[in-house]
């Protein structure tokens, strides 16, 4: 056997390269890009060079002559003549670094030779017919590892079998050298592909052609056909499909009829599969319409965390109180220097992205660290951009700015705003009481609530205004609670409403016989509405005997107003 194996590969070795490429006709993911040598320093023990590594994924021998490889920078000139056996590897690499690279495997020197961003970008193959291979989204979150994202280690591809997943599939090389160039991947196994594809976001090109936005790439064959997209309000299907390249994560949609300004459309697609074969689902619809430039007070800050916990990091949410919708490629955030001009100006998106009327966008340069941190009730209204502008933790700037840069609003803030019994206001964000109220109006401002987690990034504020008749109240529902894990009256649940902020309560919970047993709440600044958890136990998490408890709640504010509530329960248990 090892016999037969071994005469092969010499035929195949005498045999010349034009006969070796002539059975087999390359596809798309026959040849994969599956390790990136971008940021080669510090260097660890390989070569301080830019590389690629490809792997062949198909049954059949492949001749790389005239193939070219290109990324932002620019496309190579074509590869000279080399045979890539089947499950085979090859280092591709500027010429200039083919020597030092041939000791770790087969190296071949590409004519220009395209530069590799170290922080993120598309790299893309192509064959000599100018037929896409294959394309590589990659950036440095793609590591998962903060050391290593700092260079000199590779990103390797987890499942060649798996070419177009994004980021899920690729990781950081484990191989001590850094890097596992001309030989099967450290962390090469199984990454089986099983999520739907999903439809993120829409925007205009212009009245007549849309583009859709999705998590990963498409099958390109699978989204021509105009019935698989439907537009609402008499748009209909389109006219024509085109999936873009080189990623064929984006797809140009031509109307039949134009939009009309300040209308928004729904757009809904279906059959539409990834190239894994995956078909979109419950994530297969989103909004779009004709965007404006922001002009004052159309774009508002709504809440704004200037002194995060270590574990954080600042945010700004801004929310859309126009009729317009908003682009927020044409919008941008910045603040004031000390000699008070605006200074730091971030774009909010380098691709057309747009903010609805009434919707919330939270602006922060590390949105994971914002979700791990805070709750989200709108996981979608997060925008990450490179590098925020910087604002002090006792006091600073904000700035919205228009395409013009005109001010479209301006917040200068005061860690004295927060509310007066928060002894450390670490990690609790301000939170605009009023949309209509004045930005730089400190008594339009107030601490996040206790019962918030002491922010709202992506929805609505727990101190916002709401409706002054609404009196005082405090429920406590249901009337028999049983904390036995079963599922039903688990625990106790305490809403309130107020009519106005600063209000802190404290709660205490009494037997029949009038003893504290369980101190609830201390000290707890309540939003405008929300509420508390009774789970049913006393102190140190003791189990209670059943009976009657009595729920005390008294709250007050810094102008002296008081007041205090009784709501009796009973404790039962079903076992």
């Amino acid at each position: 056997m090892k016999a037969d194996l071994f005469l092969f590969g010499f035929i195949i070795l005498l045999m010349p390269l034009s006969a070796i490429s002539q059975p087999y006709t390359p596809q798309q993911y026959d040849v994969v890009i599956d390790e990136i040598m971008a940021d080669p320093s510090p260097q660890v023990a390989l070569p301080a060079n830019e590389w690629i590594e490809l792997k062949n994924t198909s049954g059949g021998v492949i001749n790389l002559s005239g193939w070219k490889i290109g990324s932002a920078s620019g496309q190579s000139g074509p590869m000279p003549g080399f045979a890539l056996l089947p499950g085979g590897f090859v280092i591709l690499c500027a010429t200039s670094a083919t020597t030092v690279m041939a000791p770790f495997g087969t190296a071949i020197g590409i004519p220009a030779f395209p530069s590799i961003d170290n922080v993120a970008g598309v790299l893309y193959l192509k064959s000599p017919q100018n037929r896409l291979i294959h394309s590589v989204n990659y950036n440095n979150g793609g590591y998962r590892n903060e050391l290593k994202k700092k260079g000199g280690w590779t990103l390797e591809m987890i499942d060649t079998h798996n070419p177009c997943s994004g980021n899920s599939n690729w990781i950081a090389s484990t191989d001590a050298r850094g890097g596992s160039p001309g030989s099967k991947n450290s962390v090469d196994g199984i990454n089986a592909d099983k999520n739907a594809p999903r439809l993120l976001r829409a925007y205009p090109t212009d009245s007549m052609h849309l583009t859709l936005v999705f998590d990963e790439p498409l099958d390109s064959s699978a989204v021509v056909k105009p019935v698989n997209f439907t537009i609402s309000d008499g748009i209909g299907n389109p006219a024509n499909i085109v999936a873009v390249s080189p990623l064929f994560d984006r797809i140009i949609l031509e109307l039949n009829t134009a939009l009309l300004r300040r209308k928004v459309y729904n757009i809904t697609v279906a059959n539409i599969t990834d190239c894994a074969g995956n078909i979109v689902r419950s994530k297969n619809f989103a909004r779009v319409g004709i965007p404006e430039i922001a002009a004052s007070k159309n774009i508002i800050i709504n809440e704004i965390l200037f002194n995060p916990i270590p574990a954080a990091t600042d945010y700004v949410e801004i929310y859309n109180n126009s009729d317009k919708i908003i682009d927020l490629k044409q919008t941008y955030i910045a603040n004031r220097n000390g000699s008070n001009t605006i200074s730091s100006m971030a774009q909010l998106s380098g691709e057309s992205y747009l903010l609805f009327p009434k919707d919330f966008m939270v602006v922060t340069e590390n949105v994971s660290e914002v979700k791990a941190a805070y709750i989200t009730q709108n996981a979608e209204a997060f925008i990450e951009i490179a590098a925020m502008p910087v604002f002090n933790d006792d006091k600073g700037t904000a700035l919205l700015l228009n395409a013009q840069g005109e001010i479209a609003d301006e917040l200068s803030y005061n860690s004295n705003w927060h509310f007066k019994l928060i002894n450390n206001p670490e990690g609790v964000s301000l939170e605009r009481i009023d949309y209509n109220a004045p930005t730089q109006s400190a008594d339009n401002w107030h601490s996040a609530a206790t019962a918030a987690g002491y922010g709202t990034p992506g929805f609505r504020n727990s101190q916002h205004t709401i409706n002054e008749h609404i009196p005082d109240e405090i429920k406590l529902s249901p009337e028999i609670v049983s904390p036995d894990n079963d599922g039903q009256d688990d625990f106790a649940t305490l809403d309130y409403n107020f009519p106005s902020t600063g209000y802190v309560a404290n709660i205490t919970i009494f037997d029949a016989s009038g003893r504290p047993v369980r101190f609830l709440k201390r000290n707890a600044l309540c939003g405008t509405s929300g509420s508390f958890r009774w789970d049913g136990l006393g102190e140190k998490a003791r189990q209670l005997s059943i009976g009657i408890y009595i729920v005390f709640t008294e709250v007050f504010n810094l102008a002296g107003n008081r007041k205090q509530f009784k709501n009796a329960i009973v404790l039962a248990r079903r076992n």
